[in-house]
């Protein structure tokens, strides 16, 4: 009898036969069942919560940055705030840069400081890049927007203007983008923020509702704009 295995006991035979036969595999300790999802990783969560982080500070930045220039303000006469939007005016176009980060006084920064937290927290959280480019279509949208059609005469400064134009971005995102996640988010700050909406309607003197009015515009456009195209475009064109 010679010695070694003959042809009936190579490996990659047997194999290929129990595979015909539909004979189970053997599977290697630890490993995941063929067709099971893959369970959710370590890292992602540390992904997430490392995104979530990087947002709070960014939004709890630009606050504190608010309170500095109204500080500033403040011990200069109030001399900031004449670099509003003035509307129709050469240079009150330069208070599209500068009105989101000015404030008539310490009230009107107080009222903003809430929504200007939750709400620019949430859409950063969602992506760094994202959130920094909505809120920028904002800004200059409402600046333009509010230059256009504000009262001769008036100067408007106030972050409430990204206020408007975050909570229009945050309700519409996830019916743009088809995110089940994003929809229902956007449906729960509409329950706690929907109110406000009132505010792009001519109300009370001396509040900027043109403001109000061109960043919720400015959301709307943000929010599909920003959208994945293949999730916004019409069903008919996927063919």
């Amino acid at each position: 009898m010679t010695g070694g295995l003959g042809p009936s006991f190579d490996p990659d035979r047997i194999a290929a036969l129990r595979a015909r036969s539909g004979t189970p595999r053997s599977v290697t300790p630890g490993a995941a069942p063929p067709g099971s999802k893959p369970a959710p990783r370590s890292g992602d969560f540390a992904t997430m919560k490392q995104l979530w982080l990087r947002a709070g500070v960014l939004i709890t930045g630009f606050v504190l940055l608010l309170y500095a220039i109204e500080g500033f303000d403040a011990i200069d006469s109030r001399q900031l705030d004449r670099a509003g939007i003035e509307p129709r005016e050469a240079d009150g176009l330069w208070g599209i840069l500068w009105a989101p980060l000015l404030h008539s006084g310490w009230d009107h920064l107080i009222g903003n400081t809430l929504p200007v937290l939750v709400l620019g927290f949430l859409v950063l959280a969602a992506g760094i890049g994202r959130g920094l480019a909505a809120t920028a279509i904002i800004w200059v949208l409402a600046g333009i927007g509010t230059w256009l059609t504000g009262g001769d005469g008036t100067v408007h400064v106030g972050a409430s203007s990204l206020v408007f134009g975050w909570l229009t971005f945050l309700i519409l995102r996830g019916w743009f983008a088809k995110q089940i996640g994003h929809i229902v988010l956007g449906f729960v700050v509409l329950v706690l923020y929907g109110s406000l909406l009132w505010g792009v309607l001519p109300g009370q003197y001396g509040i900027s509702w043109q403001g109000h009015l061109f960043g919720a515009i400015g959301g709307v456009v943000a929010a599909w704009l920003l959208a994945p195209r293949q999730r916004r475009a019409p069903a008919s064109s996927a063919a």
